[in-house]
């Protein structure tokens, strides 16, 4: 917890309940299910809260927005974020049951209700929404289809509605077919982790 608290020393105390929540909720899933490598588990707020919430340095989401986490895994980057931003609505899915399962306790035993989770393929789900935010679930080329028609028109924050996407490593070759519009953000700006070191949060407006 002391690295959240490091990067965002303005939680409130409800915040900082939910955030230090997570950790116990996720050993007690992981002994069950292997929803995060056992290895990655001595850096869970590190790896994944903390990345997670890399998104939150580059906007602020407004009350009412509306945010899709696609492919959410362990409810990953939809959890953190919706900790942060309680009066947005974030809609969280995946196409594996066993991950939703967890997701779906973790939110109730959080008291989010900001927050749906749902067992579904990008592709069929229905709806709008102001931007849809995923973690590396595959290159950028094949989100951005799934995802394109998902954009709302109404655009009311500083950013225009789009794609906030989580990846790290060369992403020269990948980025290129967006390069006209596509901006990306060091996260090694914002945290000072080695783990961040090529990590980027990357924003396709749609």
């Amino acid at each position: 917890m002391d690295i959240i608290n490091k990067y965002f020393p303005n939680l409130t105390e409800r915040q900082r309940e939910q955030f230090a929540a997570l950790l116990p909720l996720y050993e007690e899933w992981n002994a069950q299910i292997n929803v995060i490598s056992r290895k990655d588990m001595e850096h869970f707020y590190e790896h994944h809260v903390l990345h997670s919430l890399a998104i939150a340095k580059v906007i602020q989401f407004k009350p009412m927005a509306e945010v899709l986490d696609v492919g959410t895994g362990g409810g990953f980057p939809g959890v953190p974020l919706a900790i942060m931003f309680p009066e947005s609505r974030f809609t969280l899915i995946d196409s594996v049951g066993k991950k939703i399962k967890v997701v779906s306790d973790v939110v109730s035993r959080l008291s989010l209700t900001n927050t749906k989770v749902q067992q579904i393929r990008a592709e069929q789900m229905d709806g709008e929404f102001d931007f849809v935010v995923s973690r590396a679930v595959t290159t950028l080329g094949e989100f951005v289809p799934w995802v394109k028609k998902k954009i709302s028109k109404s655009q009311y924050h500083q950013l225009h509605n789009g794609v906030l996407y989580l990846k790290g490593g060369d992403l020269t070759n990948e980025l290129f077919p967006f390069r006209h519009k596509v901006r990306t953000w060091d996260i090694s700006d914002y945290f000072e982790e080695e783990y961040f070191e090529t990590k980027k949060v990357i924003f396709l407006p749609l």
